[in-house]
């Protein structure tokens, strides 16, 4: 399987009954129906190419534009003019501005424009107005696919939405100039350009028949760009392809027993389309209770990230048996989570994995907890190429692993930024790079001792940073420590030395009440974490 949209087409091809996706309302799509959008969205998106069946009446109705032009205020007159549209319809590699939530309508939409040959360049809301146009100049969409209120909050109501901490481009006019079509989806509300497809309309109207003709399987064809950093000046977007995506999601699939009658419980698209490609059932949260979701749902599978696990499993211990299997990924889990997991019942799973190679490895909890030094990653799976650089560095490679960086020349190999060792085939990670301390001359790696110490009675989370002397260079070593119940700082010191190497052990203890985190994730915030010692010393 060497695409993505095909390998889902078969399965619904074989058996367009099953069900595919139920969403977090917990109504049904079978594999047929969904089949019928993604063909009808990649349609929609086909424009002036022969065959497409895009009616005038699909898109919004001038009277509609008309109400809006009559609520807006002085300073949104200007965007009431209608946006430059491109005149023909989807051409192979065009870029996709996609800000839609999880669920079936996402789903459809991302599949459907990635058949139609465009790459899928997600909205994050939250950057900076200078981080959204270096990255709208670089990626310069032709399509902006989005929820009726994002047109919304990024126009008529833009103030009061960067008020409320929402920062979106304009999704009207993402790339002033830059001519751009729209398909969304939800109620018409003011905001929506004139001449926007409407969803609804496109699949009411739709005579698509589902089947693979008109999808192509060029594995290079770009099929998304997921940017992880960079500057204003050079936006640093990770080029997947439909080859690679489904390479990785191959990977998945062969990593853990996953197929009819399963059903996977998550919004992470990594471990849904796997879902999907194997023919099982891809549950969608509904944002309520998650043990409730699981059990209501009968899942056999589900995704956390570490520090939401460990909020769970404090309310829920025990979770429904027909969870087989708990992958555990994003942020390395403690200790403390893992045994918590492995007593919730299913089989823990820890993945390992970066945007540009999705995934690495993958190690149960059971091995995790069995490692005495440094974190267990796992065997590299099928098909990953690990290179290990005289420095530790950790480099990756295989079918998996992203085109390129955008407006660079192609990957062979990726630095992960990570240093590990080698035991036998296994990978151990001892930090990353940019943590490592130098103290007295000797190189301490954080990784290597923190998951031991996070094992300690009294210790629910350890991390340990390293406070720059402006004078001498050298680092001062701090061991930062979230207590949990028992906790004695004079049994803990003693204990040091039985964990941690003599040249490595802390300058000082901080206990701390929580450690600083970031991101979607809530992955530790080391620079935050440095900060906050700093201050205490």
């Amino acid at each position: 399987m060497n695409d993505i949209v095909s390998g889902i087409m078969t399965i619904a091809g074989r058996e367009p009954g099953r069900t595919a996706i139920v969403d977090g309302r917990g109504r049904e799509i079978t594999y047929g129906e969904l089949a019928r959008r993604v063909s009808a969205v990649r349609d929609a998106m086909g424009g002036g190419r022969p065959g497409n069946d895009t009616r005038p009446e699909d898109r919004e109705r001038p009277g509609e534009r008309a109400r809006a032009e009559n609520g807006t205020q002085p300073e949104d007159q200007a965007r009431a003019e209608t946006p430059a549209q491109p005149e023909d319809g989807m051409r192979p590699g065009d870029g996709v501005l996609f800000a839609v939530r999880p669920g079936v309508d996402a789903v459809a939409l991302a599949l459907g424009a990635v058949a139609a040959g465009g790459t899928l360049v997600l909205a994050d809301p939250g950057l900076a107005p200078d981080v959204l146009a270096a990255r709208m100049a670089a990626t310069r969409p032709a399509w902006v696919i989005s929820e009726s209120l994002l047109y919304t909050l990024s126009g008529p109501l833009r103030r009061l939405a960067r008020r409320r901490g929402l920062l979106l481009p304009d999704l009207a006019d993402p790339l002033p100039g830059h001519p751009v079509r729209h398909l969304y989806t939800g109620p018409w509300l003011p905001g929506v350009p004139r001449g926007a497809l409407r969803l609804s309309r496109v699949l009411r109207r739709s005579s698509a028949v589902p089947g693979l003709e008109g999808y192509g399987t060029d594995p290079d064809q770009p099929a998304a760009v997921i940017f992880t950093s960079g500057t204003t000046a050079r936006p640093r977007g990770v080029v997947h392809t439909r080859g690679s995506l489904a390479a990785g999601l191959e990977m998945f699939r062969s990593a853990f027993p996953l197929g009819p009658g399963d059903v996977v419980h998550t919004d992470q698209l990594m471990l849904g389309l796997p879902a999907l490609l194997a023919g099982a059932t891809w549950s969608l949260p509904g944002g309520g209770d998650l043990a409730a979701e699981l059990a209501a749902r009968r899942a056999t599978h589900t995704f956390a990230v570490p520090v939401h696990l460990d909020r769970l499993l404090r309310e829920t211990p025990r979770l429904p048996g027909t969870l087989r299997y708990l992958l555990l990924g994003a942020a390395p889990a403690p200790p403390g989570v893992l045994r918590r997991a492995i007593e919730a019942g299913p089989e823990v799973l820890s993945v390992y994995a970066m945007t540009e190679a999705l995934p690495i490895a993958i190690a149960s909890a059971h091995e995790k907890l069995a490692q005495a030094e440094g974190d267990l990653l796992g065997e590299p799976l099928p098909g990953v190429g690990v290179r290990v650089a005289e420095d530790g560095e950790l480099f990756v490679s295989g079918p998996h692993l992203a085109r390129r960086y955008l407006g660079e020349e192609p990957l062979r190999e990726v630095a992960t930024g990570d240093l590990v060792r080698l035991e036998g085939d296994r990978l151990v990670l001892l930090g990353r790079k940019k943590d490592m301390i130098l103290r007295d001359g000797v190189n301490i790696y954080p990784g290597l001792y923190e998951s031991g110490i996070a094992a300690l009675p009294g210790v629910a989370e350890a991390a340990i940073v390293g406070l720059s002397d402006p004078e001498t260079g050298d680092e001062e070593v701090v061991l930062a420590v979230v207590p949990s119940e028992g906790y004695d700082e004079g049994l803990l010191r003693r204990a040091l030395p039985e964990i941690v190497d003599a040249a490595a052990l802390p300058d000082r203890i901080e206990p701390l009440d929580a450690f600083p985190r970031s991101g979607r994730a809530d992955k530790l915030d080391r620079a935050a974490l440095r900060d906050l010692v700093a201050r205490r010393a």
